[in-house]
Formats: structure tokens, C-alpha cells, sequence
């Protein structure tokens, strides 16, 4: 599955918080931080849905959509791009950094904690 754009997090982001939400809902999540139409914001959801980043479905006659990529990984695979990309830190980055975050839960803090001491993850073959 591709990583998600900077733009396609923040739609992920609000579906983690409340999901399954219809793509008005979720243009009013994101329309202030990211400044675009509604047509902007189906558009990008139309994308993702094709890249199996989120599920449709029909619910109560609305199609409302969730994520369909895990919170954690995805956290982690952009934590990691930015300590090493951008900070160019080689070694596991401290989880501290993600303290006081309204995204994730203490449970998740432990798994992206590992996943971070892990990294790379290990890959199917």
C-alpha cells in the first residue's frame, strides 16, 4: 500500500479520531487546516479509495468511508522518514516525541514505541 500524502494524512487523521464519517463530515474535519473545496476533498477521497487507503460504504442511504490503513504503522513510517530524512538521526527515534499527542491512545504509544525500536519493519516474503 503507498504512503499516504501529507494531504491524504490529514484526511486519515480525522477518520482515526471518527469514522466512518460521509465526505461532507469529513470536508468539515479537514476544510480549515487544508484550505480547499469540497470537490478538492472528494477528489482526493476518490483517490485514496483506488490506493486502498479507505473503505466505502452505505449507510443509512449516505456513503460514509473509513480508514483502511493502520494508524500506527503509518505514524511510524512518517516518524521515521522525518528522523532520517530530514533530522538524519540513524538511530531508533525516542517515543517521547509523540507525549501529550490528542492521535494516539498509551496502548498505540507502546506499539509505535516498538515499531520505532524495530524499523525497518520486517517484510513479508
Amino acid at each position: 500500500m503507498a504512503t499516504p500524502s501529507v494531504t491524504e494524512l490529514s484526511l486519515l487523521k480525522a477518520l482515526w479520531k471518527q469514522q466512518p464519517l460521509s465526505s461532507r463530515q469529513l470536508h468539515a474535519c479537514v476544510e480549515e487546516e487544508l484550505g480547499w473545496s469540497f470537490s478538492s476533498t472528494r477528489k482526493t477521497v476518490e483517490r485514496m479509495l483506488e490506493k486502498g487507503m479507505l473503505s466505502q460504504r452505505s449507510l443509512q442511504g449516505v456513503l460514509v468511508y473509513e480508514a483502511h490503513v493502520d494508524k500506527v504503522a503509518t505514524l511510524a513510517a512518517f516518524a521515521n522518514d522525518f528522523g532520517r530524512r530530514v533530522m538524519e538521526i540513524d538511530s531508533p527515534l525516542p517515543v517521547t516525541m509523540f507525549t501529550g499527542s490528542k492521535l494516539v491512545d498509551p496502548q498505540e504509544l507502546l506499539e509505535l514505541e516498538q515499531m520505532l525500536h524495530d524499523w525497518p519493519p520486517e517484510t513479508k516474503e
